[in-house]
């Protein structure tokens, strides 16, 4: 059963929390930055108490266990109606265990966030049912890459947003640009499952697996940021070898960024001769090089919404809320 968060209100509070990586002095700029966007929509704002400039543990804003502790306070607590992470990391593998299921059954409440966060999303639909929402984060995203958006689009993707977190109608086809690509045409319906596809194959291998049912019929989007193009190649077999990739109806696939070995010019692989490659003889559309991920700006991915895909086409809409009023 899906599980929608209650729909935001005016005022509600939004706590942007370090869920992974810590906040270094050069951000803070986006953090004041992200504030004021959020606040342009509507709501309260607040920064969770890990996100303390300069505190840090390794590469994580603090151990596991506190990381694990703030987040699951958050879970509990009444007045936050919705998390956002600061950060992405390579943090969330480490507290899996600790996560408060019973909490977020309780009180179900949207969780913003991609890279690292995409792990959380992936493993709290599986335990829960919840809408998990793939989307931008505050240091990154709204206080980063969207002051360099053209204004319309940004105010596109601010009315988005809103409407996304706001709003119990579906919100149907999602804004395109041109740099979507058809690469393999055909129409799919089904739920959204996925994130980076990095996290997306260390998941499998933990208890806290994506069931395989899960993937029947499902529209798999991801991205990657970082390593090589071979890298994508096997993580991609990782999920041939599964029975996700004979499982799934369709695939939507993030511009990629950073990622070494990626060419045009016939000495190495594009990504869609990647994808393309590993499907085979499966019969799955996909839609190439849309705005999910790390390179920019993100369209939001509720994780667990029925979406309807026509590659072709190149549209993507989804066809159910991800809140409930």
């Amino acid at each position: 059963m899906l599980l929608q968060p209650r729909a935001l209100k005016p005022g509600d509070l939004v706590v942007i929390a370090s869920l992974s990586g810590p906040v270094h002095a050069v951000w803070e700029s986006n953090l004041d930055r992200a504030v004021a966007v959020l606040e342009g929509m509507g709501f309260r704002v607040r920064r969770g108490p890990l996100l303390e400039t300069g505190r840090h543990r390794w590469w994580s804003a603090a151990t596991p266990a506190e990381i694990a502790a703030e987040f699951n306070a958050l879970l509990r607590d009444p007045e936050v109606r919705a998390i956002v992470a600061h950060d992405g990391g390579q943090t969330a593998l480490g507290y899996l265990d600790l996560i408060d299921f019973d909490a977020i059954t309780a009180d179900p409440k949207p969780i913003l966030g991609y890279s690292d966060v995409s792990l959380l999303h992936l493993v709290i639909h599986a335990r829960t049912g919840l809408v998990g929402f793939h989307a931008d984060m505050a240091t990154p995203g709204f206080g980063g890459s969207w002051r360099h958006l053209p204004a319309t689009r940004r105010a596109e993707l601010e009315r988005l947003y809103s409407a996304l977190l706001t709003s119990p109608e579906p919100i149907g086809p999602l804004p395109t640009t041109p740099s979507w690509e058809c690469w393999r045409p055909g129409r799919a319906e089904g739920p959204l499952i996925g994130g980076v596809i990095n996290r997306i194959a260390l998941v499998q291998a933990t208890p806290y697996a994506l069931p395989l049912e899960r993937f029947d019929g499902a529209v798999l989007f991801w991205e990657e940021f970082g390593g090589q193009a071979a890298y994508v190649w096997s993580y991609l077999h990782v999920l041939r070898h599964a029975g996700i990739l004979d499982r799934i109806a369709g695939m939507v696939v993030g511009i990629p960024e950073a990622v070494d070995g990626l060419g045009t010019d016939g000495s190495s692989p594009t990504l869609a001769e990647i994808v393309l490659d590993v499907l085979g003889d499966r019969d799955i559309p996909v839609l190439g090089n849309v705005e999910v991920g790390h390179a920019g700006a993100n369209l939001p991915m509720p994780v667990g919404v029925r979406v309807a895909l026509d590659a072709g086409q190149r549209t993507l809409s989804l066809l159910e809320p991800a809140v409930h009023p």
